[in-house]
């Protein structure tokens, strides 16, 4: 028998639930390699350096301008609000330093996205009534936002965490979910801009103290109804949690807040949807805890094995990541080992903090992008098709970089050529890394990786405007088309200190108008918001149907997901470049329920409101007519 690392790997998956987490290590790792238990305060420790970027294939995009940039509005907007987060200065948990996510959420399905900001605390408190919380800004359609927070009802403070978006209760209206250090809190939503905390009429109610981080919406057993997942992080109680000049918590001879490493893990948790306004813990049963992984941040589903199911990929800090696959029998298996998305292609455990889908490559395979700690590279695994996954980073260009530590992350159509690009955000978790002998920031720029078309990316950060080059702490991001003009802007969720807006600005190269379609998605059998339907938009290019040579169609495939980045929620409307396509040819949508809709001959440059039954509710003409050409 012929013996290989992958395979070597795929054999663990056997033995990897009765081994002992430091001994899967060990096996992981290669011949004559030390591997050393973590201890407390310690994370992974990493030897990746900056490699150069791959012998470049021919790309049509080489050498091209951008033909956008990134400028970032908040204040202009309205987004005035700071985002509390631990001591500004110095962190003595590792509570302080996880910051907050963002969403961007049309809460009253007006087709114009509002923004809802997550809030934390501080160690010390507030005075009572002067407590921070989380903010609701209500879009003005005029690239102003309102905010509306006073009325909603969210008067929650607290250690705020993620957020995720979905109609739990399908009554046309989204609601929303934010986790907390401590209780969660489930939003019902009266489309009026109030809200009912329903947590613990929904049975949503937790016995003991948990920190949940990253959360999802999903219909896991298909039956019509929003399930939910959330992630855990760590079993902490504040009361006991070692201090680091107790416990000698350092990172490269800085002294820091302790762990994760050497504290207990978090349990993470998926609640059944009873299909009467409540939910039903059934975590245990259905599998989630038999995981070589913990300390479960980020979440995000897909159906990864195009089976038809949906499937739970968690990024977990400083061990194996965990990738939950569905046995479509209500219960769920910890294969992330086997697929090859447990560790770095060394096999070692890596700081998971943020993680998105997309086929980058356009085959018909939904690939994760994970971003990690400072000191290693982001993570992009290929999906092989086979149930298995290749380690794609730096093949792809995006193993160039190891300094920064990355948060949010999206696959994006920056440029609506019709190949995802890669956005993440960036900022250290420790402040006191600021005036060091480190030369690593605490606020960072962003990354932006142009997708080459050949499997490739290229590193154009510094080309893309002030938005991406501006330093900040950043922890979430969202993805979403704020005003309505085709193409994708960014929000990010900052650490004591206000928001970016990044609006993305498109310009006019060479008389090319480059077009997109939006679809969002009504449910009647599936679920109302239509999570985990898949879509499929062909359209052929009209470069390619002038040339007389050859028409050649581009497909291209996502899925309706609720939460993912980190800890953050991207606008749940669909969103397709169509490079210089003037209609879509054609529109599938594969709906949870196993409906299959078809559509054909869709204009470009419009929004279509798509009811399962293919009936299309609405199309509005949006944007479309780029203002200004490049010089």
């Amino acid at each position: 028998m012929i013996w290989t690392r992958r395979g070597f790997i795929r054999s663990l998956s056997r033995t990897a639930l009765v081994l002992p987490f430091e001994d899967v290590l060990k096996l992981a790792m290669p011949a004559g390699a030390q591997q050393q238990v973590p201890q407390i305060g310690a994370r992974p420790s990493y030897d990746a350096k900056p490699r150069p970027a791959p012998k470049t294939l021919p790309s049509p995009v080489t050498g091209m301008p951008l033909g956008f940039s990134f400028v970032d509005v908040a204040k202009q907007s309205g987004l005035h609000a700071k985002t509390i987060y631990g001591d500004e200065h110095k962190n003595r948990f590792l509570l302080e330093t996880t910051g907050c996510g963002v969403a961007f959420y049309d809460f009253d399905h007006d087709d114009w996205l509002d923004i809802f900001l997550v809030n934390g605390t501080r160690l010390e408190g507030f005075p009572k009534g002067q407590e921070p919380i989380s903010r609701l800004f209500k879009n003005n359609r005029d690239g102003t936002f309102t905010d509306i927070t006073a009325k909603t009802g969210m008067t929650r403070s607290g250690w705020g965490q993620g957020c995720c978006v979905g109609d739990y209760d399908n009554d046309g209206l989204d609601d929303l979910f934010v986790s907390y250090y401590g209780q969660p809190i489930l939003y019902k939503n009266h489309g009026d801009g109030t809200f009912t905390d329903v947590t613990a009429k929904a049975g949503l109610t937790q016995s003991k103290t948990r920190w949940n981080s990253g959360c999802a919406f999903l219909d896991y057993d298909k039956d019509g109804h929003l399930d939910l997942f959330v992630a855990n992080y760590i079993d902490f109680d504040i009361k006991t949690a070692p201090l680091p000049e107790a416990a000698g918590c350092e990172y490269k001879g800085i002294q820091v807040a302790c762990g994760p490493p050497g504290l207990d893990g978090g349990k993470n948790i998926l609640y059944h949807n009873n299909g009467d306004g409540t939910f039903t813990d059934v975590s245990q049963k259905a599998g989630m805890w038999d995981t070589i992984g913990t300390y479960g941040l980020s979440v995000t589903v897909a159906d990864f094995d195009n089976d038809g199911w949906p499937d739970i990929y968690v990024a977990n800090d400083s061990t194996a990541a965990t990738y939950y696959q569905n046995q479509k029998d209500g219960t769920f298996k910890d294969v992330a080992i086997e697929a090859g998305i447990a560790y770095s292609p060394d096999g070692k455990p890596q700081a998971g903090m943020g993680v998105a889908v997309g086929d980058f490559n356009r085959d018909g395979l939904l690939d994760i992008v994970k971003t990690n700690f400072a000191g290693d590279t982001d993570s992009l695994y290929e999906n092989l098709g086979d149930g298995s996954f290749e380690d794609h980073t730096y093949l792809s260009g995006l193993g160039i970089n190891t300094r920064y530590l990355g948060w949010g992350v999206s696959f994006v159509d920056v440029d609506n050529d019709g190949w995802l690009d890669i956005l993440i955000s960036n900022g250290h978790v420790y402040p006191e890394v600021d005036g060091s002998h480190l030369d690593a920031p605490y606020a960072e720029h962003k990354y932006l990786y142009r997708n080459l078309r050949n499997g490739q990316f290229e590193e154009v950060t510094s080309k893309a405007g002030s938005g991406m080059t501006d330093a900040v702490p950043a922890r979430g991001c969202a993805i979403g088309d704020y005003d309505n003009d085709g193409d994708m802007d960014v929000v990010v969720n900052c650490v004591n200190a206000v928001p970016q807006l990044l609006r993305c600005d498109a310009v006019l190269m060479n008389g090319i108008q480059r077009n997109w379609i939006k679809i969002k998605l009504v449910g009647t059998k599936s679920n109302r918001t239509g999570i985990g339907a898949r879509i499929t938009v062909t359209a052929t290019t009209a470069p390619q149907a002038m040339s007389g040579v050859c028409k050649q169609p581009m497909k291209q495939i996502d899925e309706v997901r609720s939460g993912g980045s980190y800890y953050s929620q991207n606008d749940l409307r669909m969103h397709f470049g169509l490079d210089q396509a003037v209609k879509v040819d054609e529109v599938t949508i594969a709906w949870p329920s196993g409906t299959r809709d078809s559509l054909k001959d869709l204009a470009a440059n419009h929004l279509y409101v798509v009811q399962e039954g293919g009936k299309i509710l609405r199309a509005v003409a949006m944007g479309g007519v780029v203002e200004k050409a490049a010089k």
